[in-house]
Order: structure tokens, then C-alpha cells, then sequence
């Protein structure tokens, strides 16, 4: 539809905002810290940070190491490593947080809720006769806060199974990403039905697997996606039943008074309203569309 396109490039143009913003501020932040750092001492008076005493050596062989209590004494040698750790470096962090947010439209769309409530705030402003009101605006608002909300648990698992891990050095970037993305996997197999499953393999020509794990993500997130739309035209259809039978009940009354020219949508306009209103149409939607993920 094209309220959904519209929304997808306003999403896509404010993200593109932020990302320029993003890379002006990192910028700016690598230079104030080299800035801060000052200069580097440098010349033949600095020291190796790895070089170890060396043993003095005499006639009579090695001598033993001389330490503050006198000869003999016991002495630690300590290595600094310079802060050397398995956690990954802020250019590595920031390369990695610039390319999920260049990712961001394309994940929303197709791997979370946004596609599918969206669709249903559409269908439903359709079904009440309006074109332009609620705004596409504030729809693709309202639809971004709710799938927010939806996938607030999911988005919490992939923080603590795969990212804060990754960030903390205690699993390498395969490791953190197969981890990461197995909370998503198991909320898209939820959602996604069997018969779209079949559908996409056999499009693709492959066998079917045993599993439903065994689902491989290139079958998965258009199988996702086409039940996300199913779901919301079901949805759709059950919300233009009551408007249906108001225009058919205003149309029949016009046509019985003679008022052939009177348009049927302009009187049928304020009763649907006013039904919406009486029956809280809006949380009644909202309160369907969370429900159907839990």
C-alpha cells in the first residue's frame, strides 16, 4: 500500500539523518581525545614497555640478582600489556554500530511487527472512509512505538546473549552473533506459519527440512513476512464488517427517501465515527494487534 512506502522512506530519510549525525559526533569526539592526549614523548630516552633486566655476568659465572635487601634477595618482574584485552576496539564498535544503523529500515520492515501493524492502522483509517487523517506520519509513529514495545523482550535476550557479551570480550563476533540472533529466530518461527514455510522453500527449490530450527534465515524472513501481511488482512477484514453494514444500511436509506444524488460515504461518514468513538475503535485495534503476539 502506499501509505507503507511512504512510511518506509520517511523511516529511511530520518535514520539517514541520523547517521551522518552520528559519524559528525564520533568525529568530533576522536579528535577532542587526541587533542587531549598531547604529545607523545618520544627520543632515546624511552624506555621498552617489554624490556627485561638482564642478568649481570661475572668471572665466576652469573651473578645473582641484586635486589634492595642485598644479594640473593628475591625480585618480581612485572609486564605491563598496556591494556591489551579480548574486547573489541571502539573503532571496530563504531564500524559496527554505523552498519546495523545502515541495516535498520530493512531489519524493521521485514524481521519485526512495524509491517504488520502498520498495515492494520491503514486498514483501519481506510475502513473509517478517511485518506489523509490520521497522517501517515502518525501512524508510522504510532506503528514504530508499538513494535517497540512488542519486541521489547526479544530485543532484551539478543542484548544479553549476544551483544553485552561481545562488548565485554567473552565471545568473539561469530560467536555473539549466532547467540544474538537466536531470540529473533525464535520469535519469527512463532509467528510464521507452516504453509508459508513450504511456500518459500519450494519457490527456492529446496528439501524440506526435518525441523522448523532447521529453517535456514533466507526462507524464514520473507516466510515471516508473507504471514505477517495474512494476518493483518484478516485483521483488516474483521475491522470493515461494522462500516460495511453502516454504508449498506445508509445507502438502502437513501435510495428509499430518493436522494440519488446525495453521496452515501458523506452521510455514513459521521455514523461510522461515532460508532468508532462509543466502541474506543482504536484500543480495541491495538489491544487485538499486541494480543496476536502473545
Amino acid at each position: 500500500m502506499s501509505g507503507l512506502g511512504r512510511a518506509a522512506r520517511m523511516l529511511t530519510g530520518l535514520l539517514a539523518v541520523v547517521l551522518i549525525a552520528l559519524g559528525v559526533v564520533v568525529a568530533l569526539a576522536a579528535t577532542s581525545a587526541t587533542a587531549a592526549s598531547g604529545p607523545v614523548a618520544s627520543g632515546p630516552h624511552v624506555s621498552a614497555p617489554y624490556a627485561l633486566p638482564m642478568t649481570p655476568q661475572g668471572p665466576e659465572g652469573p651473578r645473582a640478582p641484586r635486589g634492595p635487601d642485598g644479594p640473593g634477595s628475591d625480585s618480581s618482574v612485572t609486564i605491563d600489556l598496556g591494556g591489551i584485552t579480548d574486547k573489541p576496539s571502539t573503532p571496530v564498535t563504531v564500524i559496527i554500530a554505523l552498519t546495523l544503523l545502515s541495516l535498520l529500515p530493512a531489519i524493521l520492515l521485514t524481521c519485526t511487527s512495524f509491517t504488520k501493524v502498520l498495515v492494520v492502522l491503514g486498514l483501519t483509517r481506510n475502513a473509517l472512509g478517511l485518506q489523509q487523517i490520521p497522517p501517515n506520519q502518525v501512524l508510522a509513529g504510532l506503528a514504530l512505538f508499538l513494535s517497540l514495545f512488542i519486541m521489547a523482550p526479544v530485543l532484551g535476550q539478543i542484548n544479553d546473549t549476544g551483544l553485552q557479551p561481545y562488548l565485554d570480550g567473552d565471545k568473539n563476533a561469530s560467536v555473539a552473533y549466532t547467540d544474538g540472533v537466536q531470540p529473533l529466530r525464535e520469535f519469527m518461527l512463532d509467528q510464521t506459519g507452516d504453509d508459508e514455510l513450504r511456500l518459500l522453500t519450494s519457490v527456492a527449490q529446496r528439501d524440506l527440512p526435518e525441523d522448523r530450527d532447521d529453517v535456514s534465515m533466507a526462507t524464514l524472513v520473507p516466510a515471516f513476512v508473507l504471514s505477517e501481511l495474512k494476518q493483518a488482512f484478516i485483521i483488516g477484514f474483521i475491522i470493515f464488517i461494522p462500516f460495511l453494514v453502516i454504508d449498506i444500511v445508509i445507502s438502502g436509506a437513501l435510495m428509499a427517501l430518493g436522494m440519488m444524488m446525495m453521496p452515501p460515504v458523506m452521510v455514513s461518514l459521521p455514523f461510522k465515527l461515532l460508532l468508532f468513538v462509543l466502541v474506543d475503535g482504536w484500543g480495541l485495534v491495538i489491544t487485538s494487534v499486541v494480543s496476536s503476539y502473545q
